[in-house]
């Protein structure tokens, strides 16, 4: 199903923009795994708007826990969270139907569901449904950290201003406390700069997030079609703006010999390393036991300022669109928890699948 992710533990997402209230369910998630309400609030805290380079809707995103969760715990019952949309303005999406956005799913929503579909801020299709996922994803982080997995994401690049690469380390994962995460703060600034500069001009920006993982076992994930690459991928294709992903070198092994972008192996302290990480901590589908190392490929938010020339599918020619309403000039920014979450929805059932799902349930200390 298109709105539903992993196997032994299943995400399914559900809601609309400007519904009632947006959600996710988990299913198979394993009695006993505690519930860290204060870091799904400051996960979700993260991909709120923050100042001029965000959006003017500010959600509240004061989520509810309807099943699945008591005394603080997982029950084993599927836990469902709910986000209720407080901040909509439905009257700017007027018109779209027929005057569908370029870069939006407005035209292919038509087509698909005939005109029966929620147009009103995107819909289903919406980046709001992101908040639901980075309140589940966050409880799933906490769960992963408890068992010595963490997960940390930074902006690598916004149009040509790049900056550093992930090392791992500890210092960087501690990224997460910043509203704007990048490693060296002067390139940040300079990256705010840039999204303030096509703001001004009624235009937006992507960019790339680059996401480190470690922690993970070497042996997790299946070879071919259901390997740790594939099941990232198909995860991360379903966050809107996501256009593009590579593991470790990625599309640098283009211009790389053999005897370069090798991973040679190597012992450290009694563990098998591999001097480089190249292939991103993955090889056959299979983790390494190295970091795993991917990149983001985020588009320029679609809905601008500028007006465009576009289909107007009532008229039948080519019309000016004016779009109205709060709108990102970037969203690469809001982005970076979200994939951090999503992340940890895959690694949870990888896991799972791997060792059983009681692997996620800490282990009492005998007092």
């Amino acid at each position: 199903m298109s709105n539903r992710i992993g196997s032994y533990i299943s995400f399914t997402l559900f809601g609309e923009s400007h519904g009632a209230e947006i959600g996710v369910l988990a299913d198979g998630l394993p009695a006993g795994i505690p519930v860290d309400e204060d870091f799904i609030k400051k996960q979700l805290s993260r991909r709120r708007p923050v100042g001029a380079i965000s959006t003017a809707r500010v959600e509240s995103d004061e989520y509810r826990i309807v099943s699945g969760v008591f005394g603080g715990y997982t029950t084993g019952a599927p836990l469902c969270l709910l986000i209720p949309n407080s901040n909509t303005d439905s009257k700017s999406y007027e018109g779209l139907t027929h005057h569908p956005r370029p870069g939006h799913a407005d035209y292919t929503a038509l087509v698909k569901y005939g005109g029966y579909s929620d147009y009103r801020g995107g819909g289903h299709f919406s980046g709001r449904l992101t908040a639901a996922l980075t309140a589940m994803g966050a409880l799933m982080q906490s769960a992963l950290k408890a068992k010595g997995v963490e997960i940390g994401a930074h902006i690598s690049t916004i149009g040509d201003i790049k900056d550093k690469s992930f090392t791992p380390s500890a210092e960087e994962f501690a990224l997460s406390a910043q509203d704007f995460p990048v490693i060296d703060k002067a390139v940040g600034e300079k990256m705010k700069a840039y999204i303030a500069e096509a703001a001004a001009e009624g235009d937006s920006v992507g960019g790339i997030v680059e996401l480190a993982v470690t922690g993970v076992p070497a042996g997790v994930g299946e070879p071919w079609f259901d390997g740790v690459e594939n099941a990232l991928a198909r995860a991360m294709f379903g966050i809107p703006a996501v256009k593009g992903i590579e593991f470790g070198a990625g599309f640098d092994f283009a211009r790389l010999k053999g005897s370069t972008a090798n991973d040679l192996l190597q012992k450290e302290q009694g563990r098998v390393v591999t001097k480089t990480n190249n292939n991103g901590g993955i090889n056959g589908g299979i983790s390494n036991g190295m970091p795993v190392i991917y990149r983001l490929a985020i588009k320029p938010t679609p809905s601008i300022y500028k007006e465009q020339n576009t289909l107007n599918l009532k008229a039948d020619t080519v019309a000016p669109l004016q779009i109205h309403g709060r709108h990102d000039p970037a969203i690469i920014h809001r982005a970076v928890p979200v994939t951090e979450a999503v992340s940890a929805l895959v690694f949870a059932d990888l896991l799972a699948q791997q060792y059983g799902r009681a692997w996620l349930v800490p282990v009492k200390e005998e007092k």
